[in-house]
């Protein structure tokens, strides 16, 4: 079986593979290091659609002269796929009441549709809230849309954007305690909402970077690799989550002054430097 990557020869050479599921399983486990996702396979120059694989996949590789890979980066592969959704629901958006269960149905056949679903589930969940008539309206689902494209085209600005917000918050959540304390319960809400969604903001943007070769590993932010600190951080925001909710005013002011605001700035800080230095 001769093997190519985007039409250029692989040195790939096969060992125990049976067949081309085994041959796909060890391709797509190395290509995921580096960032990138398969976008077609064809095989002896046929392509081989999205729902065929799984009987394609028991090909013996005796059978296969020559196996064709199209690989993309998975930034690419994402923008593609939210382009896709963003046009979805802009037609949706315009559509009668009547052609909107048609324009649903469209999508959740696609193959932006089923890679949203593996790789972004939570755009997944809420486009399927979305074109079903429940959840955001649409005009909110495509800013929100938009947002996640910015953050794929230019990673760096969307942090240099976040300046102000991030400090904003940081300094609510110092004040978070004294607003449960004074009966400032929608102010104290809000602030949660707020550090939640520039945190995740953080995350996703973290997830690209990453995408594009990052190492969370020996990237470091506060002495700690990228991992270990994400982990810690993640964990603050539960035990910030359980104490919020059982009122608990002395430990949310400990986790949020201490733990979290502190966190928020040096996870920023570090993200900056990564697009400063490209």
């Amino acid at each position: 079986m001769n093997i190519f990557i985007n039409e250029k020869p692989a040195d790939i050479t096969l060992d125990t593979e049976k067949n081309l599921g085994d041959v796909m399983s060890g391709i797509e486990q190395w290509l995921s290091t580096s960032g990138s996702r398969i976008k077609k396979i064809c095989l002896d120059d046929k392509d081989i659609p999205a729902d065929a694989l799984g009987e394609a996949f028991g090909i013996g590789v005796t059978d296969i002269k020559k196996l064709e890979l199209f690989v993309s980066p998975w930034r690419e592969l994402a923008a593609e796929a939210l382009e896709n959704l963003y046009e979805t629901s802009m037609l949706y958006s315009k559509a009668a009441f009547d052609e909107r269960k048609n324009i649903a149905a469209e999508w959740e056949k696609s193959a932006s549709a089923r890679f949203i679903k593996s790789d972004i589930p939570d755009i997944s969940y809420l486009a399927g809230l979305v074109l079903s008539g429940e959840g955001l309206s649409a005009s909110d689902f495509i800013m929100l849309i938009e947002e996640r494209l910015r953050e794929l085209a230019d990673p760096k600005q969307e942090i240099d954007n976040s300046t102000a917000n991030v400090e904003l918050i940081a300094g609510r959540l110092e004040e978070l305690p004294l607003d449960m304390q004074t009966g400032k319960d929608q102010r104290a809400a809000e602030t949660i909402q707020l550090f939640s969604g520039i945190s995740q903001k953080l995350f996703r943007v973290l997830l690209i970077f990453r995408s594009e070769g990052l190492s969370t590993e020996t990237f470091t932010i506060d002495g700690l690799s990228a991992k270990i600190f994400v982990e810690d951080f993640n964990s603050s925001l539960k035990e910030l989550s359980s104490a919020y909710e059982n009122r608990d005013t002395v430990l949310v002011g400990d986790i949020a002054e201490y733990e979290l605001a502190p966190r928020l700035l040096k996870l920023f800080s570090a993200m900056k430097n990564i697009g400063e230095s490209g």
